[in-house]
């Protein structure tokens, strides 16, 4: 296991009673009854974890005693793993159709930031200490994550993509379902985008807007609000323009598809993950095992597929 693994489930709900924004201290040592230390390998008996600023630096056999100074953390009766990673969270809510529409023009963004809070604190309790956040219009996990990286509220590492891309009337298009005049309201946001130079344009907006990963849809969705269907609603041209301008400033691309033409697009364009990944056939499937960095396919709590 690296050395920079870090805190583990139960220790992350240990930590959890110290104050909001004190400081982690110089040296923890962490005596674990069970640890679950790497994948494939058998659970581990009294171990001992040591912890420096906030790192796992050393894992060693039996319960050593705590140097003068270093806080001890008995879990002698616990399962100690390392900290789980939630690779598609959207924190600021939990509704789907309607009840998600409604929000949008209901909650303001500081009653979105509070969602994004107690779905995060939800999320780190279950042993979650890193999530991946795909869709924020309003930037209240992008505010989240910095406010958690300053020491100033408690919560799992965010990694966040922003407001996600789409061409206009795909399914990251937010003025879709309202009436006529209410939709240029909603358009305003600016990740909609037609052609390859406006695609350009929104991702330049949402890494300016500080986020750490870019996400478009290529297909339709199950939440879309068109009877579009789940197929490829975006050119070749302007899923490539996204992929390549994201990776020229550093970012990874994460793709809602569902449809398998999206998929292909997707792939083809050079996308990082494939998100959901429902109708997916045998050629994109090989092609989703080939992406970079060893990312496979693999099964989701809900039962779809996802090249991760």
């Amino acid at each position: 296991m690296k050395s920079t693994m870090l805190l583990s489930l139960a220790l992350a709900g240990a930590l959890l009673s110290a104050p909001v924004a004190a400081q982690a201290p110089a040296r923890t040592v962490i005596h674990a009854g069970k640890l679950m230390a790497e994948p494939g390998k058998p659970v581990r008996g009294a171990t001992t974890i040591i912890v420096e600023n906030g790192k796992v630096v050393a894992i060693l056999d039996g319960f050593r005693p705590a140097d003068a100074g270093a806080v001890l953390i008995d879990l002698k009766d616990k399962y100690v793993l390392p900290g789980l990673i939630d690779s598609h969270v959207h924190l600021t809510s939990d509704a789907g159709g309607l009840a998600g529409q409604l929000e949008e023009v209901t909650l303001s963004p500081a009653a979105q930031a509070f969602n994004a809070e107690v779905n995060g604190m939800k999320t780190l309790r279950a042993g979650f200490t890193t999530v991946r956040n795909l869709g924020d219009g309003d930037g209240a996990t992008l505010a989240l994550r910095d406010a958690i990286l300053a020491g100033k509220v408690q919560g799992p590492r965010i990694v966040d993509a922003g407001n996600a891309i789409s061409g206009s009337a795909g399914h990251m298009d937010g003025s879709l379902g309202y009436r006529d005049e209410l939709r240029p309201y909603f358009q305003g946001a600016g990740n909609t985008c037609n052609g390859a130079d406006d695609c350009r344009r929104a991702v330049r907006l949402q890494v300016g807007r500080g986020a750490d990963v870019i996400k478009f849809a290529s297909t339709g969705g199950v939440n879309s609000r068109i009877g579009a269907g789940l197929g490829k609603q975006m050119f070749d041209d302007e899923a490539k323009a996204i992929v390549d301008t994201a990776h020229m400033f550093g970012k990874k691309v994460a793709v809602h598809a569902h449809g398998a033409d999206g998929i292909r697009l997707a792939l083809d364009a050079g996308a990082d993950s494939i998100e959901h990944g429902t109708i997916l056939d045998e050629v994109e499937g090989l092609l989703c095992s080939d992406l970079v960095d060893g990312e496979r396919l693999q099964g989701t709590a809900g039962g779809e597929r996802e090249c991760l």
